[in-house]
């Protein structure tokens, strides 16, 4: 068989299998940790470390398309170079793999969801070991592990067993609060000794405190799927995103997670990431800490007794302003203060038509719990409620003011009730205009003001009560004055409020991790002692949630685990002393989310079967350092998507963690980089549906298929819109280090680029050149020299070595690429002119090319006559007196006109500069006697002569 020695497709595919076999079989990117059964080279382990990881993937059935292994071919790279730089790198991936996808699948094929999740992994696995990415394979896993969410559960028993202490701002263990009430150091709600509460009693008072605690929680209610829907999986129109069911508000039985306690933590410790700012902003934004104040509104209960309505608000010195209040549906003030009949002077449009309030309020509640938060929030729509026939009184100025119930409140945000004050805020502008309500401003706008609610800043004006007058006073002074006036008489006080809610932890599901909870005969909640972590998930007949009339908001889900009886019901002795008892599971699951919480402190210690993580290990790769004073992960790239969600929790559960000892780093990621989207063309036919982009005609400037027109426009990729391109393909055709290559200099990193199947043979190219200035293509056989480079190749050497180095270390990839290919086409063009290429520089740009296109790097520098891998060999280092040109232009303009350009040195001074300027003769003959004004100079590149 003839050899081939011209880099092609072929040969790409030899030398990529035969390198990827090579790492896996030498255990090139085994990361050795200082202690533990993860331990190695002794030198590697003692360099500085660099932890790099991607956003966890979840394992899809229909496989990576080029779009997904952007982020991780660039962590790849960076990776690369950081070893090559000196450091130890901390560098893998594991599989996100519980989720709704594989159990919709397991519903609708009734296999396993174990079954099909494995099997996308496996697929998942072989096409990123195409791409020859460097993890450490020791360090991988699953979340659907056993022994990965044993450690899960534990976390969540750490939670459940701790409170946050507000004085000390930190979590404690919840015995710490057990024994502050037995010693009577901390009051107990009515004053009574903790030994006199029954055990139903001291349950109740510490499930006020936990961080994980059990409460009936508004939901996003589906009956016709049969299952509780996070706020994501709901319309706009208060839908159920699969099947289109309608979806209500109903209060469940629910497990939550404490994150408010962490809400000013969260916020402040932001200051010392290295995140986006867009990211930062977005979750300040959804923690949403406002400083303003809580105001109490007297009003009577339907039974004749005394209520309190309490609203927070930003706007205190608005007060006088406020003609009407409203609650959500929700709140449960409502049902006591809902009289029998109306009151003699209730308007018509207030009652919506119905004989009596109670008869009102229901029918707008069954009417608001069709509607998700979304929708209610939506600005265009038309503001809608009715009056509950209550009044309560205006603190400030004695006005009574009528309470509505209206969906545009959420019983989610604030207290659930708002003063309403139309004069300076539009929604309430609306619905007073909507109703019929006065509306009075109490900030003066300016005389050019022509709109409805003024809601910026300005005098107060019709702000004058018994014992406070604001009028005059700017905002700031109107609000400290109103807030000690309430403070005085007792009717508010100043405070702080958060948009941020408490995570709802519970899944009405089968395909997650099952809570480590069993409930005794009166419904109180123990912990599973660690020694029977992990819970397994149980085998169930069938996977499917029980549905119920779609229609029917009053029906409640029936998991799938409930539905296993032998499991539910069990005979335990949980080691308190009192001995086998029978018990009843939690038989819902945990949500997504809880595995992606804290993996980056797994991949550190993944075998460890005592803690989650040895603290010595987690202290040498997250503590604290200078450079990342909360410390954490050192890189983290995934999308911009997450950025609330996953990294919110994610950050939470590390402050918790880091607050009872178990790890040294209050945040879990240091550095956040979003990387930018691939997108592709979508082709769509007169119905508007996409069409095979692979079968589409190009001609006439129109786009076809099957003979018939067809719009392009640019959007997602993915196997829906028909677009998807397989990275197999591209590795078929070009190899994976074109891909890789191709991936990286579509531009920058950040940014969203589309793709171009035609433009990757530019990369396919520049490494058909670099083969051919190592080697002969006929006879396989090295070329180079032994002879130093000339000058000029040399400076070109250490210029691109110096702007590769920096661009890599600022994950500027595209152009350390179009660097690298410059230098490469430089050699290529002495080469073609009869200058051979000498070794120095054959090996420089195999090194600079390493972390960017690894199998080809290794199969040069093994042909260079290298037995080491180049994976651990040195970067280049530039020599700066190489790095840089050995002259510049600098141009000389006069009256902005250029009028003669020198040659320089790069070092020279401004005074230097001036001089050579109006010495030289071109500038003279310019000038033509006129004297010179003002002399500008930007050295080296700059000069200009103002004249007159």
């Amino acid at each position: 068989m003839t050899q081939i020695h011209k880099y092609g497709a072929e040969l790409a595919a030899d030398i990529e299998a035969r390198w990827q076999d090579y790492w896996e079989k030498h255990g090139t990117y085994e990361t050795p940790n200082p202690v533990g059964d993860l331990t190695g080279d002794e030198e590697l382990a003692s360099r500085p470390t660099k932890f790099v990881m991607d956003m966890f993937p979840y394992p899809s059935g229909a496989g990576l398309h080029v779009g997904h292994p952007l982020g991780y071919i660039a962590t790849d790279v960076y990776s690369r170079f950081m070893r090559m730089t000196g450091h130890n790198v901390l560098y893998t991936l594991g599989f996100d793999a519980f989720g709704l996808p594989a159990e919709q699948y397991a519903v609708q094929t009734g296999t396993h969801p174990r079954v099909s999740t494995e099997a996308n992994i496996a697929n998942m696995k072989s096409q990123l070991r195409r791409l020859g990415l460097g993890h450490d394979k020791r360090r991988s896993f699953e979340t659907i592990d056993p022994g990965y969410y044993k450690w899960t559960q534990w976390i969540f028993l750490q939670t459940f067993n701790s409170w946050y202490d507000d004085e000390a701002r930190r979590a404690r263990p919840i015995a710490e609060l057990v024994e502050e009430f037995e010693q009577g150091r901390r009051a107990l709600p009515g004053d009574r000794p903790w030994g006199e509460l029954t055990e139903q009693e001291r349950a109740d008072v510490l499930g006020g405190y936990r961080l994980a605690y059990a409460s009936d929680a508004p939901v996003n209610w589906c009956p016709g799927l049969g299952t509780v829907l996070a706020n994501e999986e709901v319309t706009a129109d208060g839908r159920s995103e699969r099947g289109n069911f309608p979806v209500f508000k109903a209060k469940l039985r629910q497990w939550n997670m404490r994150i408010t306690a962490y809400a000013d933590r969260l916020i402040d410790d932001l200051d010392a990431l290295d995140w986006p700012e867009a990211i930062k902003l977005q979750q300040r934004n959804w923690i949403g800490r406002s400083e303003g104040a809580r105001v109490d509104f007297p009003t009577t209960a339907a039974d004749g007794g005394e209520e309190t309505v309490t609203v927070f608000t930003t706007r205190p010195d608005t007060l006088f302003g406020a003609t009407y209040m409203v609650l959500a549906p929700e709140h449960p003030l409502v049902d006591r203060i809902v009289p029998a009949a109306w009151p003699r002077t209730t308007r018509e449009p207030w009652t919506g038509g119905h004989a009596t309030p109670a008869e009102a309020v229901a029918a707008y509640r069954a009417q608001s719990a069709a509607k998700s938060d979304v929708e209610r929030q939506a600005e265009s729509r038309e503001k809608t409620g009715v009056f509950t026939g209550a009044y309560a009184v205006n603190p400030v100025n004695g006005e009574s003011v009528p309470v509505f119930v209206a969906d545009y409140v959420l019983m989610g945000y604030g207290t659930g009730a708002i003063m309403a004050v139309p004069g300076q805020d539009p929604r309430d502008w609306e619905f007073a205009t909507v109703f019929d309500l006065p509306i009075v401003r109490t900030v003066q706008p300016p005389a050019d003001f022509d709109g409805e609610a003024y809601t910026g800043d300005g005098p107060a004006i019709n702000s004058a009560g018994a014992g406070i007058d604001l009028n005059g006073m700017g905002v700031d002074d109107a609000k400290r004055t109103v807030i000690a006036h309430l403070e005085t008489a007792g009717l508010g006080e100043g405070t702080i409020n958060y948009r941020l809610r408490d995570w709802l932890f519970s899944r009405q599901r089968y395909w997650g991790e099952p809570f480590p909870i069993v409930y005794d005969e009166d419904g109180i909640a123990h912990a599973l002692p660690e020694s029977m972590l992990p819970l397994e998930l149980p085998e169930v007949d069938d996977y499917t949630p029980r549905t119920f009339d779609p229609d029917d908001a009053d029906t409640e889900p029936e998991t799938p685990l409930s539905r296993n009886e032998a499991w539910v019901h069990v005979d335990l002795d949980l080691g308190d002393g009192r001995g086998v008892r029978r018990y009843r599971r939690e038989t819902n699951t945990m949500p997504n989310w809880a595995g992606s919480c804290w993996y980056e402190m797994r991949y550190l210690d993944p075998h460890n079967d005592s803690a989650p993580v040895d603290p010595r290990i987690e202290q040498h790769w997250m503590g604290p350092r200078a450079d990342r004073p909360h410390g954490g992960v050192d890189l983290y790239i995934g999308g911009a998507e997450h950025a609330v969600l996953h990294l919110l929790y994610a950050r939470f559960w590390s402050k918790v963690l880091f607050d009872l000892g178990h790890v040294s780093a209050t945040e879990p990621f240091h550095k956040l980089y979003n990387q930018g989207m691939i997108q592709a063309y979508v082709y769509r036919d007169a119905r508007g549906f996409p069409v095979p982009a692979a079968e589409i005609e190009e001609r006439d400037g129109g786009y076809f298929h099957d003979g018939l027109p067809v719009r392009r426009e640019l959007g997602k990729m993915g196997k829906s819109l028909k677009n998807a391109v397989s990275p197999d393909e591209v590795c078929a055709e070009y190899g994976a280090d074109t891909l890789r290559l191709y991936e990286m200099a579509m531009g920058p990193l950040d940014v969203s680029r589309p793709w171009d199947t035609r433009a990757v043979v530019g990369q396919f190219r520049l490494l058909q050149r670099l083969w051919r200035n190592v080697l002969d293509e006929e006879t396989g056989e090295v070329t180079v020299v032994d002879s130093a480079p000339d000058q000029p190749t040399l400076r070109a050497l250490h210029k691109a070595i110096d702007g590769v180095t920096r661009d890599l270390d600022a994950l500027r990839f595209n152009t350390a690429i179009a660097k690298i290919t410059e230098l490469n086409n430089l050699v290529t063009k002495a080469a073609v002119s009869g200058t051979p290429v000498s070794r120095e520089t054959a090996e420089t740009m195999v090194l600079l090319i390493a972390p960017l296109a690894p199998h080809v790097a290794e199969e040069l520098w093994q042909r260079l006559g290298h037995s080491d891998s180049v994976v651990y060999h040195p970067f280049p280092v530039a020599d700066p007196a190489l790095a840089v040109d050995e002259s510049v232009t600098c141009v000389v303009q006069i009256k902005g006109k250029v009028k003669a350009r020198l040659e320089v040195a790069p070092s020279i001074s401004d005074a230097d500069l001036e001089a050579l300027a109006l010495a030289e003769p071109a500038v003279l003959r310019a000038l033509d006697g006129a004297p010179v004004r003002k002399v500008i100079v930007r050295a080296p590149k700059l000069v200009n002569l103002v004249t007159g």
